[in-house]
């Protein structure tokens, strides 16, 4: 039974939700090469679901109640941030250009795996010692750039380097997988976005064991190559055609430390999914889950977002004749980083939103501005 989430939220996941996520998290997802957490996303949902299907690039989707004519799809992207192989020096060296919007101040001391044409190679990002870098000059120390960042697995010369199976156009991943800290925080590489897609999975879990029927046919859309320009999304949203989205992916922990919320709102881990307001967000769809997370003293956290979502949202809302679409997201610290960080509390109320939501929506709801 599903109960309100007020406060300190009452657990309704369930210890096999959580096995999942972590095997989720720690299954790299590179941007263009998403098919490993695919698999494993689309079997978790299989029993939930009436039908699933996959298009040419990878986005998969569960559907309920496939034959019904009206459509509403719950959203969220499978990509994450990566390195592309561009470059192998004489000397065993690896150099790289981003694939997605990757954080090169982080990387160096990172662990890496390549994923190449013989399976994953462990690499470092290597880094000259600090004793050799600032020559007694601390204002001449080298920053981090994608130009002198490197990769380190071992090798002596570029045939080693060839032989472990590491090609151009290899992809590598942070090694830093799914953990736990105290007062009920995750921590993981590519909560951005695996999350979302952990969230719209355990609300097809919930109407299955709720016995839910619902008037319309539900697209669970775990979407690809986000990070990249939406595009995973914008093909979906051509293939499925809804009448109604909800996108749900992640937003800024404006507390943490040289964030400005005069620029960026005042959002905070724990305390609740952030909704937004802007011009691809359908007002009236969003006072809809207003309304649901009032009626069910769901703690909800407001912000703006200008021009563009920089979401999946964007690509439905504007698609084919145009599509009432909405965004929850979920407060995240550390966003590109290794050590993404959300709460507990938030992923099982935003869940819990999104399923109350689908339960108020029907085909009759009046969504028009006139």
């Amino acid at each position: 039974m599903v109960k309100s989430t007020k406060g300190k939220s009452k657990r309704f996941l369930t210890d096999v939700s959580y096995s999942f996520l972590r095997n989720y998290i720690n299954t790299p997802s590179p941007t263009g090469f998403e098919s490993g957490g695919q698999k494993l996303w689309l079997n978790y949902i299989k029993p939930f679901v009436d039908e699933t299907f996959t298009d040419p690039y990878g986005s998969a989707a569960g559907i309920i109640n496939p034959s019904e004519k009206f459509k509403v799809v719950i959203e969220a992207h499978a990509d994450e941030i990566s390195w592309f192989v561009n470059y192998i020096s004489t000397e065993g060296l690896i150099y790289l250009k981003r694939n997605g919007g990757i954080d090169h101040q982080i990387a160096p001391g990172k662990r890496v795996l390549i994923h190449g044409k013989k399976g994953s190679v462990k690499a470092v990002f290597g880094w000259p010692a600090i004793h050799t870098r600032m020559g007694g000059n601390e204002r001449k120390d080298p920053q981090p750039s994608v130009e002198n960042l490197f990769l380190d697995c071992g090798a002596k010369n570029k045939r080693e380097v060839e032989m472990l199976g590491i090609h151009i156009g290899a992809v590598a991943t942070y090694e830093e997988g799914y953990d736990e800290l105290a007062y009920d925080y995750l921590i993981g590489r590519a909560m951005d976005n695996r999350i979302g897609g952990f969230m719209i999975a355990e609300v097809a879990r919930m109407l299955k064991a709720n016995k839910k029927k619902l008037p319309y046919a539900l697209y669970i859309v775990n979407a690809v190559q986000e990070e990249i320009g939406l595009r995973g999304a914008e093909m979906m949203a051509r293939r499925i055609k809804p009448d109604i989205a909800i996108i749900t992916d992640v937003t800024h922990d404006t507390t943490t430390p040289m964030v400005n919320k005069i620029i960026e709102g005042d959002v905070a881990c724990g305390k609740g999914p952030s909704l937004a307001f802007g011009p691809a967000v359908h007002n009236k769809l969003l006072s809809v889950v207003e309304d649901v997370a009032s009626k069910k003293k769901i703690p909800l956290q407001m912000r703006t977002v200008s021009r563009s979502t920089g979401t999946d949202t964007d690509s439905f809302a504007y698609a084919n004749d145009g599509c009432p679409s909405v965004l929850i997201s979920l407060p995240l610290k550390y966003m590109h980083t290794t050590v993404e960080m959300l709460h507990k509390d938030d992923v099982e109320s935003t869940i819990y939103l999104m399923y109350e939501t689908l339960l108020a929506l029907n085909p009759k709801t009046n969504l028009s501005y006139f």
